[in-house]
């Protein structure tokens, strides 16, 4: 039987997820936790990134236009996107502890993680997923997927937005030297 590279990515994610939310259960317990009605404008930008990333439903119109060709280099790009964007999401969180929440929240005895990823990028774990979120755009190929990457690069900025409010009010000047000197997704660049 052949590989299919697109099998293998979902199943890469879902277990990456799995594992995600069974991790979840080493975090520290939130002592400050943002409002639902913050999450819900955060998921109204990231599920349907994630939907059009992984469904070919809206594959229609302009959408469809395909602006990379299938071939086996995409193949290997995709994989090799996907293995990178999770193995800098799963260093980061190994750095970040229980101060991980898939929520934005203030963790009892919260502290200011600036070492390994977090030395890179302010949002290494959002980096990560978005990196791999590029694998499935190559291997899929057309402009449907570039809005997709839009909308969850969007999601993670209303999400680390709250997150550096968080932080700020909690650490004060030491977040914001820190904000100034490490950029927030792409080393150097923003």
């Amino acid at each position: 039987m052949p590989f299919d590279v697109r099998e293998w990515i979902a199943i890469t994610w879902f277990i990456f997820f799995t594992i995600w939310i069974i991790w979840g259960v080493t975090a520290k317990r939130a002592v400050r936790r943002q409002s639902m009605g913050s999450r819900l404008s955060q998921a109204a930008l990231l599920l349907p990134a994630f939907w059009m990333l992984f469904n070919p439903a809206f594959r229609f119109g302009p959408l469809a236009f395909r602006i990379l060709p299938h071939s086996i280099v995409t193949e290997i790009l995709a994989i090799a996107f996907t293995l990178m964007g999770f193995a800098i999401a799963i260093w980061a969180r190994l750095y970040l502890g229980g101060n991980w929440s898939a929520s934005v929240t203030v963790k009892e005895h919260h502290q200011l993680i600036q070492t390994g990823p977090y030395a890179l990028v302010r949002h290494p774990i959002y980096s990560g997923v978005s990196l791999a979120g590029v694998g499935l755009a190559v291997l899929n190929g057309d402009l449907r997927s570039v809005a997709g990457l839009v909308l969850m690069v969007l999601g993670w900025r209303a999400k680390f937005r709250l997150e550096e409010t968080f932080m700020t009010e909690q650490f004060g000047n030491q977040y914001l030297e820190y904000k100034r000197h490490v950029k927030a997704l792409i080393p150097f660049v923003w």
